[in-house]
């Protein structure tokens, strides 16, 4: 089983219900079960701006899946939110973006591990780090260094601990 980290973000609809029902239909993933989820923000938009703000989780999950695999599930997920092919980086009911699988290296040319964008989103990095503190990228930077680095991007805490149905203690 691995271990694997997932951004999740929604800015269409009902936002913090879409994360919740994608973490239910991750843990319904086979040989896939939910770990741990980070507390919930609230980021402005990247990339495109005009667009509504985000709410952001990442999601620590074990699965038996194959990188992939678990591409193709999380694209299924995502379609069955209502996504459809759009502008890239622009408004979405659900994206889930795979950040980190186990400690391996992926590049394809359709899925890339870890993710390429990672040190330059804080929406990602500040979830990341409350529930891998100790993480570092490929090039030994620690994540507070990666954080540091994009303090100039707001993010804002929504919720914190069991904010979706399905938490677990």
């Amino acid at each position: 089983m691995a271990t694997v980290y997932l951004g999740l973000g929604s800015n269409l609809g009902d936002r913090q219900a879409q994360l919740a029902a994608a973490l239910a239909a991750l843990d319904q993933l086979p040989d896939t079960h939910i770990l741990r989820v980070s507390p919930l923000y609230e980021s402005a938009p990247w990339g495109v701006t005009e667009q509504p703000p985000f709410l952001n989780a990442v999601a620590e999950i074990s699965t038996g899946l194959a990188p992939h695999e678990l591409l193709w599930a999380v694209k299924e997920i995502e379609r069955a939110a209502g996504r459809r092919s759009g502008p890239r980086w622009g408004p979405r009911p659900l994206d889930i973006d795979l950040l980190l699988y186990d400690d391996q290296r992926v590049e394809t040319p359709d899925l890339i591990i870890p993710h390429p964008r990672l040190a330059e989103r804080r929406f990602v990095l500040l979830p990341l780090h409350d529930l891998r503190p100790g993480w570092h990228d490929a090039a030994g930077r620690p994540i507070a260094a990666l954080l540091a680095a994009v303090a100039d991007q707001p993010v804002a805490l929504v919720a914190a601990g069991r904010w979706w149905p399905g938490a677990r203690g």
